[in-house]
């Protein structure tokens, strides 16, 4: 009886045994808790001075959070529980910011209230992690990092505009810009895999097939516009449509001379059937038709987040 007690409760075991423990919060012990040990005392006792400067008038809330590692956890989910438990920001307002810096996982955030995600919006957030705080984590620069960071966005919550750093250093082009979402790179690595095995199937087809390679050529222009973008961002995306309306042509010029396809242009053009060898596509016809119809004393005020802001690493 007891070994089959045991058989039963062995796999609940494993499974508990898989599942990773959540990274615990650490307690608020101030407007800046460097938990990982990386800013110097002085910047720390420097910035807590300017967040308290700037709740005083203007009742926001500002916490930094560093923390070594975080594991696998999402960066994202961790930084809202955070937020959550700490409770920054006033109840009545959700006026909370929270600045999150992971140094061994080369991760940051910075976690916008609910009251404040109109003034602070998510592509300001991102453009202050990739402008004001990336470049200096890279030089390992984490007092200036973190203290310019948080001036930045205590600017914008003052002033409702980017500090003048970030847009200068947004990019010197005065037309279209457009960037890629915050991804970690194992994220992009699996948004990479999906898309490009997708349109790379079809390009591939496209390449290979007689006939109807043409028509997916200027299908998938679109697609090789659009997809790279949430993978390399909008200077990416717009390589990888170059290199594509360029290259396909050309390989195709290439592949037309070989003797399987030749071989296989004929055989369509003899049986109605266009093949390759790899891949087949039927042009049979019937009478029907179809169609087909998203410091000490500094505490919380019980405000909350709905998950605005943004995210990046270095």
């Amino acid at each position: 009886m007891k070994t089959s007690i045991r058989l039963y409760l062995l796999p609940l075991l494993l499974l508990a045994g898989s599942i990773p423990a959540r990274v615990d919060v650490p307690y608020l012990t101030g407007r800046v808790t460097d938990y990982a040990q990386i800013m110097s005392q002085p910047a720390r006792e420097s910035l807590t001075e300017k967040l308290k400067a700037h709740e005083d008038q203007t009742g926001n809330q500002i916490a930094v959070l560093t923390i070594s590692t975080i594991g696998d956890e999402s960066i994202e989910e961790y930084a809202n529980v955070v937020f959550q438990e700490w409770g920054l920001g006033r109840k009545d307002r959700d006026n909370g910011i929270l600045i999150l810096v992971v140094p061994d996982d080369r991760r940051m955030r910075i976690e916008v209230g609910y009251g404040l995600e109109a003034t602070l919006t998510d592509g300001m957030a991102g453009e202050i992690i990739r402008t004001v705080m990336t470049p200096r984590f890279r030089n390992g620069d984490y007092d200036a990092g973190i203290t310019e960071g948080a001036m930045a966005v205590i600017r914008v919550l003052e002033g409702g505009e980017m500090p003048e750093t970030a847009v200068a250093s947004s990019g010197g082009s005065q037309g279209f810009h457009m960037e890629g979402p915050d991804l970690s790179l194992k994220e992009r690595i699996l948004f990479g895999a999906f898309i490009f095995g997708i349109i790379g199937l079809f390009t591939f087809i496209g390449i290979a097939t007689p006939g109807i390679g043409w028509f997916l050529y200027f299908f998938l222009i679109p697609f090789w516009a659009m997809f790279p973008i949430v993978v390399f961002g909008g200077e990416g995306a717009f390589r990888c449509l170059v290199a594509y309306v360029v290259g396909f042509p050309i390989i195709k010029l290439m592949v037309r001379n070989t003797k399987w396809y030749k071989k296989a242009k004929k055989s369509a053009r003899r049986k109605g059937r266009k093949s390759t060898g790899v891949f087949g596509m039927s042009s049979r016809s019937s009478g029907r038709s179809w169609s087909s119809g998203s410091s000490g004393s500094f505490s919380g005020g019980g405000g909350s987040s709905g998950g605005g802001g943004a995210s990046g690493s270095w």
